[in-house]
């Protein structure tokens, strides 16, 4: 019998999460996804080096302040990981807007259209990019207006069915909602040490939207994330896609067990009759879910840390290049 993920590979697209250029190329997974937090990890690496001294040098030619530089140098640096992951993979990329713009509509929508004209420059079609950006309120927005410009768009740190929804009502391409930071949520709260994977609150949160999705014919692509062990992955399979560690990728293929398919279109059904969701409703929706508001607003705490962690590494290098 074929290891576990050879068998989800025939029912779920699976993609690497990770930015390691190493990892990528021993997965060889369909996409790719990365993350300031990821990014950051592998710009320590060797692999990287000649990335960030190029990015840090366009930075530099394209002139203003150091820390409009800077800024540039971490987009760029994001552009150039993202080519090299792709000159790897099959299909697409995800790259993420800086967290600290998720309540900047506008502001989300001028980076991620640079992000887009980086990869132009590079040569990178964008119909192999996916720009990724917070699932918030303005952040949604942003999404359906770039969606409506041919630019597709991953909606991330997404915690709750509200969240969801109003993705789909925009026409965000891809979701990610995440399932160990549900998981971790859950554990603290109840000061339990353990769920059994079908009774896994984050399993259970996108096996809810992957139903919702199918049952109301909605094509926002269900990508769940930031899994904590294999057996969340397990009863996801059948998920139209999953994003999984290397540690993951290589525990499931070191089982030769037998996987289930879980979720599939034909057999979706959902009981959930959401209706179209305004910003006042939104926003109360958010307001009742404790789990979801508190893991948003630190997820783009821990992001805008990593982002910024990452500028400093590189203030350096553009103060000192020529």
């Amino acid at each position: 019998m074929a290891n576990k993920l050879d068998q989800l590979k025939t029912m779920t697209t699976v993609v690497a999460d990770t930015g390691d250029i190493d990892a990528i190329a021993h997965w060889r997974p369909q996409d790719a996804t990365t993350n300031p937090s990821l990014l950051l990890k592998a710009a320590a690496s060797d692999a990287y080096r000649p990335m960030l001294g190029k990015a840090v040098a366009m930075a530099r030619k394209q002139g203003g302040s150091d820390a409009d530089q800077i800024t540039v140098a971490t987009d760029m640096l994001a552009v150039l990981a993202g080519q090299e992951i792709l000159g790897l993979i099959p299909g697409v990329v995800s790259t993420e807007v800086d967290a600290r713009l998720s309540f900047d509509t506008e502001a989300t929508l001028k980076r991620a259209r640079r992000l887009v004209e980086l990869y132009d420059q590079q040569g990178v079609d964008n119909r192999r990019v996916l720009i990724k950006i917070a699932a918030t309120w303005e952040g949604i927005r942003a999404a359906e207006i770039l969606e409506q410009e041919g630019i597709r768009c991953n909606l991330t740190l997404l915690f709750s069915f509200a969240q969801a929804a109003a993705c789909a009502q925009a026409g965000a391409f891809l979701i990610s909602p995440f399932v160990g930071r549900i998981l971790d949520w859950h554990l603290a709260s109840t000061g339990r040490e353990h769920f059994p994977a079908a009774e896994d609150p984050g399993v259970q949160s996108v096996a809810r939207i992957y139903n919702y999705y199918k049952a109301n014919s909605f094509n926002t692509v269900v990508m769940g994330a930031s899994f904590r062990n294999s057996g969340e992955i397990e009863m996801l399979a059948g998920c139209d896609r999953l994003t999984i560690s290397p540690a993951l990728l290589q525990e499931l293929k070191d089982d030769n067990g037998s996987l289930e398919r879980r979720l599939s279109p034909a057999g979706a059904t959902s009981q959930d009759g959401f209706g179209t969701l305004d910003e006042k409703r939104f926003r109360w929706e958010s307001n009742e879910d404790a789990m979801a508001t508190e893991k948003l607003a630190d997820g783009i705490r821990r992001f805008t840390a990593d982002q910024i962690e990452l500028e400093n590494r590189v203030r350096t290098l553009v103060s000192n290049v020529a």
